[in-house]
Order: structure tokens, then C-alpha cells, then sequence
């Protein structure tokens, strides 16, 4: 293999990229996921082998477009002054063996790493965790920073599994998605029903939801919830017009 990282893609894309993924961490300070300088978001950059992550230890008010790092996917530097975090080899593990994920975020969230600490799932006994994460929230094993463990440990995890969110063991939350968004996303959700879940515990057993309508609320979230694109009702294929989806005004 070339100890030499292949160049990054030029041009306005990588930019607008560099200033989503810089954008995005705000959101981590804003729903209250991270402190100090712990977390990272990162993004694949489309139809690249490379991907965008933030520097290590930077405030996140002194996070830029400008000083996003470019790797690629073996987690070397390909473009940007500063090293980047050092979550960088998890990201690119995720990123070599799970090609259709485009966006990675890590955050340690209180009540998420309160159930990591003890090595436990979040149960799926809300409708909207059914909705977002169509089963538990796992928990992934414990591994230390350095190399990429903690990537084969977030692989291994949710590899086929529904969940988006994994709770590494005495560490932290790591969330995948389609983009950097979506796990951005996953990220906040996760942390909010972590933190439902915990309240419900200190006051009984929750009451877990049948796996049958656990898998009926993620398929109507993940496929008819939201806007639609719309669909001609009169040449649209059978199946996608909204009566056929039971979709009603």
C-alpha cells in the first residue's frame, strides 16, 4: 500500500462540505452533547475516498471551515494544517467497511454514557425510539483510543442492525448515517431517549413495545413520515400514490 494519501477533490463541493461538517458541531453545543473540546462530526466526501473530520482539541468556537481536516480512508492527512481529532481512525474504519454510510458523529452525552457505563442497551420502549432506531440502542465493546478498535467495535455492533447509535462500553456514543446530518441527528435523538428512558426507570418498569409494532412505526418513519416527493396520482406506479400508502391529508 502507498504511504502516500491520494489528493483531495478540488473545487466548491469539498468546500460547502468542510462547511457543513464545521457547521454541524454547533449543533453538538446546542442540544447540549458535548464539553470542552470532546466529540467530533465527520463526513464522507461523495464519490471520493476521503472524508472530512475536525481538528484535535479545538474550541469549538474557534471551529472553521478553514481548519477542517481532509483524510483519507486509512486516516491520513490529506489536506489541513492542524492534526486531526483523535477519533480519526474509528471514522475511517466505519467509513472502509460500511460504504454506505456518509457521516459519523461521537459525542459523550450524559444520560447516553450513563447506560455505557454500565454496559447496557437502551430498551426500545418508546414510539419514537421505534422510529429512529427501530430497536435497542447497543452497546459496543469497551476499546481504547489509538487505533482503530473502537471503529471494528462500532462495525461489528451495527452491522446489521436497525440501530444508527452505538453506546461504546465506559466511553461514549458513536452515530452513523446516510450524511453527516443524519447522524447528527441520530446523535440528539439517542441522548434524548436516553435520558427518557432513565426517568421512566426511577419510577418503575418500563413497558416494552411488541416487535411487530416496533417494526410497523420504523418502516412508516423511515419511508412515509415527512414530505413526500411528489408523485403524478394518475401515471404514478402502483404502490407509491399516497392511498396506496394509506397516506391521508
Amino acid at each position: 500500500m502507498s504511504s502516500i494519501p491520494p489528493p483531495a477533490p478540488a473545487g466548491e463541493p469539498l468546500a460547502r462540505l468542510r462547511r457543513q461538517v464545521s457547521d454541524l458541531h454547533q449543533e453538538l453545543v446546542r442540544y447540549q452533547l458535548v464539553v470542552w473540546t470532546a466529540g467530533n462530526v465527520s463526513a464522507r466526501v461523495p464519490g471520493s475516498d476521503h472524508f472530512v473530520i475536525k481538528p484535535s482539541g479545538v474550541d469549538y468556537d474557534a471551529l472553521t471551515e478553514h481548519n477542517m481536516i481532509v483524510c483519507d480512508l486509512q486516516g491520513r492527512v490529506v489536506e489541513g494544517e492542524l492534526a486531526p481529532s483523535s477519533d480519526t481512525a474509528a471514522h475511517a474504519y466505519v467509513y472502509r467497511h460500511m460504504p454506505e454510510v456518509g457521516g459519523v458523529v461521537h459525542t459523550h452525552s450524559t444520560y447516553a454514557c450513563a447506560w455505557a457505563v454500565r454496559g447496557e442497551p437502551v430498551p426500545c420502549v418508546l414510539t419514537a425510539m421505534a422510529d429512529e432506531f427501530g430497536a435497542e440502542i447497543p452497546v459496543g465493546p469497551f476499546a481504547l483510543i489509538g487505533d482503530d478498535s473502537i471503529g471494528r467495535g462500532i462495525v461489528e455492533t451495527l452491522r446489521g442492525h436497525r440501530s444508527p447509535a452505538v453506546l461504546m462500553q465506559n466511553h461514549g456514543v458513536f452515530t452513523i448515517g446516510k450524511d453527516a446530518r443524519a447522524a447528527v441527528k441520530a446523535a440528539v435523538m439517542c441522548e434524548d431517549v436516553a435520558r427518557t428512558v432513565h426517568i421512566s426507570r426511577q419510577l418503575g418498569a418500563p413497558l416494552p413495545i411488541p416487535g411487530a409494532d416496533v417494526d410497523r412505526l420504523y418502516d412508516r418513519y423511515q419511508n412515509v413520515y415527512g414530505q413526500q416527493p411528489a408523485v403524478d396520482p394518475v401515471h404514478a406506479p402502483e404502490g407509491t400514490r399516497p392511498a396506496d400508502r394509506g397516506v391521508t391529508a
